[in-house]
């Protein structure tokens, strides 16, 4: 009878312990399907790293725990946690290991569970003697085996251990979680490049519309001028600034940088330098105005090449002042030029600059050449510059035709000079043509 009994004790031990088992793998079922459930790759990110730690914590019975992401840029700390989620009824303070344990994770890519953390040996940095961490389970996302993060949970609660059941949870949760959360990323990034390209078409569209949509119409005259920006906005910039019936003011600059910070500085300067062309007397107190109100208005490592001209259409005179942009070419019918020069140095980047004019007269037949150095600069495969001598050569053998005629030569024989490398800079030009 004794033995009788002592069987059925132990059977019914047994039963209540695949009775605990039976009932841990259903709530540990449940936990999944509950998470798989609220989660999904169309939600922000953080509500569903959010949801991820919360079930975490819950289904394991942890007093916290975080998820650190892998940022996909170089950095000194490729980590970044992003979600903390601490029972406050247990806990006053958040621990600070995500740094080692992310360091660990890249490392060893598995799962780490440490259950006496201040006898164990695994971490030595500053943080390694946090007296109030107990234990420590950590487990990696990995989603189609690349690691994406890292999932941790800290101090099993009522002074508990994480078991082997325990890891065998929070890796499932990771696996199910790891592809949702990448899936959600990638969302994320589309969507956000989307909204960028949005707003470069706007402002592309808005920069079209600030530049001249045709030439200046001077007598005696052939004029015109184009802006292919490298990027969907560009930095370059030209204008014909119309002073009264025969007087037009014609620049051409090129500011400092690429994208929209050069395209803000470039609204900014066409402002100012229409402003001052229309109120000065003179080119020279135009750019030295425009100067000093772009060095009180712009950032120290932010300047403006420009060059600036009038041309006086009756008088067939062209006066210039050369802020440090590229040297123009003025040819002659007789098969020279010359190089537009003088004026100082760039805007912007000191106040109260000295600027000097030069005056030259256009006779029927002679061309000015003004350009931007994504002309003269374009680059082949091979890392060979385009070239002055090459946009001159052009000039001569098309000079018989109009000036946007010229100005589409040169285009198409820059691109095709640079074949399949990619444009790094904006090419601008403007051509003037005495007729």
């Amino acid at each position: 009878m004794a033995l009788r009994k002592k069987y059925q004790e132990e059977d019914f031990v047994k039963l209540q312990q695949e009775n605990a088992r039976l009932k841990k793998s259903i709530e540990d079922l449940w936990n999944i399907n509950q998470l798989a459930r609220i989660i999904s790759s169309t939600m922000p990110v953080n509500k569903i790293l959010d949801k991820v730690v919360s079930v975490s914590v819950k289904a394991i019975n942890a007093e916290q725990g975080t998820i650190s992401l892998l940022e996909k840029k170089e950095s000194d700390d490729p980590f970044k946690t992003l979600v903390r989620k601490v029972d406050r009824s247990t806990i006053k303070d958040k621990y600070r290991l995500d740094e080692d344990l992310s360091g660990w994770m890249i490392k060893n890519r598995k799962a780490l569970r440490i259950n006496n953390f201040k006898e164990d040996d695994t971490f030595k940095g500053q943080h390694a003697k946090i007296p109030e961490i107990r234990s420590i389970l950590s487990v990696p996302l990995l989603c189609k085996g690349k690691l994406i993060g890292v999932i941790n949970l800290f101090n099993k609660k009522d002074d508990g251990k994480f078991s082997n059941d325990d890891q065998r949870l929070l890796s499932i949760i990771a696996s199910q979680s790891a592809q949702v959360i990448e899936n959600a990323r990638l969302y994320e990034e589309e969507k956000h490049l989307r909204q960028i390209e949005q707003e470069l078409a706007t402002a592309r569209s808005i920069q079209i519309e600030l530049l001249p949509d045709e030439g200046p119409n001077v007598e005696g005259f052939d004029i015109a001028g184009v802006s292919h920006p490298a990027k969907e906005v560009g930095g370059d910039y030209f204008d014909f600034i119309k002073l009264d019936e025969d007087r037009w003011g014609i620049a051409l600059g090129d500011i400092s940088g690429k994208g929209i910070p050069a395209a803000l500085l470039m609204s900014s300067l066409q402002a100012t330098l229409r402003s001052q062309a229309l109120t000065t007397t003179s080119i020279v107190d135009c750019i030295s105005k425009t100067n000093n109100i772009l060095y009180l208005n712009t950032a120290s490592n932010k300047f403006v090449t420009l060059f600036f001209g009038l041309l006086e259409g009756k008088k067939g005179r062209f006066s210039y002042v050369n802020a440090g942009h590229n040297f123009p070419f003025l040819f002659d019918k007789s098969g020279g030029f010359q190089s537009l020069e003088t004026g100082g140095m760039v805007l912007g980047i000191l106040p109260e600059c000295k600027f000097e004019k030069n005056d030259v007269g256009l006779k029927p037949g002679e061309i000015i050449i003004i350009y931007s150095d994504g002309v003269t600069e374009a680059e082949n495969e091979q890392e060979e510059q385009f070239g002055e001598e090459r946009l001159r050569d052009i000039v001569w053998k098309y000079s018989n035709l109009s000036s946007k005629q010229i100005m589409d030569k040169i285009y198409a024989e820059v691109s095709g000079f640079a074949g399949p490398k990619k444009q790094d800079d904006d090419v601008t030009l403007v051509i003037i043509k005495a007729v």
